[in-house]
Order: structure tokens, then C-alpha cells, then sequence
């Protein structure tokens, strides 16, 4: 039976099945983090993971539900000890993602949705291939620009570096499953949920010895 197939619950003659591992990469101001925290908002079958990294709080962030914000010391401590997935260094910044949470969440049957950069989602997949990869676009480079601008929070350095590293990320779009353009939120957020929905019912996630036992 393939990871992550729905079994049979023996006391209610329903499909039982592991979590479904949902992983979103964009570029940096492409908006998926409100993408993935508005659709976990909206359904109640699906965990949004949190992330640790080693960065400031921007304003109006808190720590335990934006990101666990640590010091780099104890990120490294984690780090050796294999607590996470997987875990990066972006725009100066470390970031991971705890490894428990994921199989514990997974293992109880709720799907997990999670934001990481390009370098992120390729060790996931390592550990995870039978995770679903979904890019998430700007509409033009020069929305993105613009979206980065109004942040208010980088100077035009940084900006323009932000730039160019995204350049570079999109060159990995075709390492993914799903491509989606974040031209308005709320039509992302109904394409983002049409593509998990399939995901739940697509074949693979279905026990075959399941089906043939209930209805042949």
C-alpha cells in the first residue's frame, strides 16, 4: 500500500488515511504565506505548519503562530539533533521545519500545508515523495517589485537582492506538481483549494484492498 493511502477504519467502515503533505514555495513577496494561512483558515481538515527560523519579528508578528523565532544557537542545537525536515539559510536567515510535528499531524489522518523556499521543498521531497509541490507566481516581475516596496521593511538593496534571488527560485518551477499565479487572493485561495480536493480523492491516496472489500 502506497505512504499516505486511505486504509479501512474498522469500526466505521470508512476510509482512514495519512495526511496528505502539501508544499508551497514562491518567491519572496508572492504572497503564499497569506495564501496558505488564509486556506488553512478556511478548512478545518488541514494543519498549517509553523516554522522555526532565526529572524526578527517584523511588526505585528507573534512568535508561536507566525514562526517560532529562536536564537541561531539554539536553531543549530536543533539542527544537530535532526529535529527538522529540512532547513535552510535564506536571505540571511535560518529556517526549518520540525520533523515530529510533520509525522505526528500526518499520521493522524490531518493534512499539512507548509511555506518553504525552492531549497526547502527539494530535501521534503526526499523525505517525502509522495508530498504534493505547488508554485505560487506573482503576476509580472514588476508586481512583485511593488509588492516588495510597499513591505516597507527592506531598502532598495535589498530589494533588488530579493530580486534576483527570485529570478533564481523561479527557474525551479519545473521541480513542482501545481503552478499557481497570485493575481488576486481570492481566486488563489478557490485554485489552491480545487487542487487540494483532487489530491484528496486521486487514486493514490485510495487503499485498493479497501474498495474491493467494500464493494466487489
Amino acid at each position: 500500500m502506497p505512504d499516505g493511502a486511505i486504509t479501512a477504519d474498522k469500526n466505521t467502515g470508512r476510509p482512514d488515511r495519512k495526511g496528505l503533505l502539501l508544499v508551497v514555495s514562491a518567491p519572496s513577496g508572492a504572497g503564499k504565506t497569506t495564501l496558505c494561512r488564509r486556506m488553512a483558515g478556511a478548512d478545518s481538515g488541514l494543519q498549517y505548519s509553523i516554522s522555526y527560523t532565526t529572524r526578527e519579528r517584523r511588526p505585528g508578528e507573534t512568535d508561536g503562530k507566525d514562526y517560532f523565532f529562536i536564537r541561531e544557537s539554539e536553531f543549530m542545537d536543533r539542527a544537530r539533533r535532526n529535529e527538522f525536515a529540512e532547513w535552510a539559510k535564506v536571505h540571511g536567515h535560518l529556517y526549518g521545519t520540525h520533523v515530529g510535528f510533520l509525522n505526528r499531524t500526518l499520521g493522524s489522518g490531518v493534512d499539512v500545508l507548509l511555506d518553504v523556499d525552492t531549497q526547502g521543498a527539494r530535501s521534503l521531497k526526499k523525505v517525502y515523495p509522495d508530498g504534493i509541490f505547488i508554485f505560487v507566481l506573482p503576476p509580472s516581475m514588476e508586481t512583485l517589485m511593488e509588492r516588495l516596496r510597499q513591505r516597507g521593511s527592506d531598502s532598495s538593496e535589498e530589494i533588488e537582492r530579493r530580486l534576483r534571488v527570485a529570478r533564481e527560485e523561479i527557474r525551479h518551477f519545473v521541480e513542482y506538481d501545481y503552478i499557481l499565479i497570485n493575481d488576486d487572493i481570492g481566486k488563489a485561495i478557490r485554485e489552491l483549494e480545487s487542487i487540494i480536493l483532487a489530491q484528496r480523492m486521486g487514486i493514490r491516496a485510495v487503499d485498493p484492498e479497501w474498495i474491493r472489500r467494500r464493494y466487489l
